[in-house]
């Protein structure tokens, strides 16, 4: 019931973060544009940052593929790292705050999403463990 639960919370604030990003995206392109300069990105990915933020949220939490929704949830992966990394690199520290804390989120909803969904991911650990 734990882990459920932590799947659910996990998931919720990852989501949240992801919207509120892809919000932030929407709504204040050009700052969005000028932060993305300073850390050594092109200002032409913001439209497809805003794309496959909505649709990582909505594979994940619709689970309608499971193979689609493990997909999703590696594209976060490597975006939190790049995100950390091009924050550390540009000396931001506060910045690399939010990417550490959408890891840490990220981490709890994939190690924990074959407790709380019906379809089970052969990825998630539990599954893995199971097939050995």
């Amino acid at each position: 019931m734990v882990r459920k639960i932590l799947y659910w919370i996990s998931t919720a604030l990852l989501s949240l973060m992801y919207l509120v990003s892809a919000t932030m995206y929407v709504t204040q392109g050009d700052v969005v544009r000028q932060a993305l300069g300073a850390l050594g990105y092109p200002g032409y990915l913001v439209p497809a940052l805003i794309t496959v933020k909505l649709l990582g949220i909505a594979a994940v939490l619709s689970r309608v593929n499971v193979k689609l929704s493990d997909l999703a949830y590696a594209g976060m992966f490597y975006h939190l790292l790049l995100a950390f990394s091009a924050h550390i690199n540009a000396h931001d520290y506060g910045g690399a705050v939010p990417a550490i804390a959408g890891f840490l989120a990220l981490v709890a909803s994939f190690l924990t999403q074959n407790v709380a969904r019906a379809k089970k991911s052969p990825n998630a650990p539990s599954a893995a463990l199971k097939a050995v």
